[in-house]
């Protein structure tokens, strides 16, 4: 576990900065660089932890990223548009925000010459619509051009990309991590789980794309936070890019939805709604690589994780 570290965690207020911010605040300095879009952070109370510097700024503005990157050992640069709808409504701010972002916080981080490690934030989107058990190295397929969806993934795997070499070139300890769709407490936007659990806990329609024939692994929240620590200490993340999921979790949308009514006790009825978008058929990591090289694997199975995220929202939303 890291003690006394200085981290700066850009995007820091949303679901999974929040969550690191819990984990590593009380004995260690985080400050945050955010445009409280979404704040995560200050609902759970966080903003008030003497440990924790919230920043209200834009990664897009470099004399912002600067002055947050001075005095840090650590970068987590987690901020950028997110979330499937959000994306297809705003796709130009989506690639702007990674792209531009992501060279403002590489080059400050390179200027300050103290960092100990620089941990890109990607998405497993970049695999595009079918990906079963794949693999960190294998070949990237993405969406055709003009379609909305696929610039969140074009402007990941371009800052991977960026990253990486940021290291080959300059030496600047860096690394990349491709979340697999993580849910879990305190998850704020969008998400299946999220949307799953809060309708079910209110009793209301569940609605579900097409079929519900989609397959997808989820992995709890408190395990992507282990990986990032991980990829945080361990000599062995520089250079990388890891898959972080769990492929044990991973079911159909359908089997979701009705595992969620079931696990809630719920009355919910699912109903199957036509998605015209392009969408993700299959998503499924290989997480040998993290195992290897970081000693992770995710612990928190899929009924378990439902349990405590539905512990979670009955007390938030008073049910």
């Amino acid at each position: 576990m890291l003690e006394g570290a200085k981290i700066l965690i850009t995007g820091g207020a949303g679901f999974i900065g929040t969550a690191l911010t819990a984990r590593l605040a009380d004995h260690n300095q985080i400050r945050i660089l955010d445009t409280l879009r979404r704040n995560a952070l200050s609902a759970a109370g966080l903003d008030q932890h003497p440990n924790v510097e919230l920043v209200q700024g834009d990664v897009q503005d470099r004399a912002s990223v600067d002055a947050a990157v001075a005095g840090m050992d650590y970068v987590i640069h987690m901020a950028s548009i997110a979330g499937v709808d959000t994306v297809l409504k705003n796709p130009v701010p989506t690639m702007e925000i990674s792209l531009e972002g992501t060279m403002n916080a590489l080059r400050a981080a390179r200027e300050h010459g103290q960092i100990k490690r620089f941990i890109d934030f990607s998405t497993s989107e970049v695999f595009g619509s079918f990906a079963f058990r794949v693999r960190e190295a294998d070949v990237t397929s993405l969406g055709a051009v003009g379609e909305a969806r696929w610039t969140y993934a074009v402007s990941k795997l371009a800052t991977e990309h960026l990253a990486h070499n940021y290291y080959k070139q300059f030496g600047l300890p860096t690394c990349a991590i491709r979340p697999f769709n993580i849910y879990g407490p305190g998850q704020v936007g969008g998400g299946a789980i999220h949307a799953f659990v809060v309708r079910a806990l209110k009793g209301e329609p569940i609605q579900i794309h097409n079929e519900g024939d989609q397959i997808r692994a989820w992995c709890y929240i408190d395990d992507i936070v282990d990986a990032i620590v991980l990829a945080m200490t361990r000599d062995e993340a520089v250079g990388e890019t890891f898959n972080i999921g769990n492929a044990r979790s991973s079911v159909t949308i359908y089997h979701l939805a009705k595992l969620v009514v079931q696990i809630a006790g719920s009355q919910s009825p699912l109903e199957f709604v036509e998605w015209d978008f392009a969408d993700v058929e299959l998503r499924i990591p290989d997480i040998v690589k993290a195992e290897k090289l970081l000693g992770f694997r995710a612990k928190v199975d899929l009924e378990t994780g439902i349990e405590r995220t539905l512990a979670w929202y009955r007390t938030k939303l008073g049910l």
